[in-house]
């Protein structure tokens, strides 16, 4: 088992920036690719951001490829999304996957481990 907790999401201007912390325990995270998906109020759940368990590969939806970053510290069990120039389309819930495998994958299916999510508004 893997656990996560997504923090970071808050209230911000469109054009601002946020930055999004993932934290695992349990299993070793180096072990791991990391997602991050969102989901708006009426909407499906819709990938934004992926990157492989060393961190050699990443992937982005093409919505925020350019405007998002994904890292991760596997000392410090942690991943993190940058978000910067911010659209009120980017307000949402999101949520930090882990799948025992190392490459990402845009699939939220093939995801094994879920965080509980964290809000992010952008206020036109």
């Amino acid at each position: 088992q893997v656990q996560l907790v997504e923090s970071g999401g808050g209230l911000v201007q469109a054009g601002g920036s946020l930055r999004l912390s993932c934290a695992a325990s349990g299993r070793t995270f180096s072990n791991y690719a990391i997602g991050w998906f969102r989901q708006a109020p009426g909407k499906e759940r819709e990938f934004v951001a992926a990157i492989s368990w060393r961190g050699a590969t990443t992937d982005y939806a093409d919505s925020v490829k350019g405007r998002f970053t994904i890292s991760r510290d596997n000392a410090k069990n942690a991943a993190s999304l940058q978000m910067n120039s911010l659209k009120p389309e980017d307000a949402a819930t999101y949520y930090c996957a882990a799948r025992n495998r190392a490459s990402p994958t845009s699939v939220a299916q093939l995801y094994d481990f879920w965080g509980q999510g964290t809000r992010v508004t952008v206020a036109s």
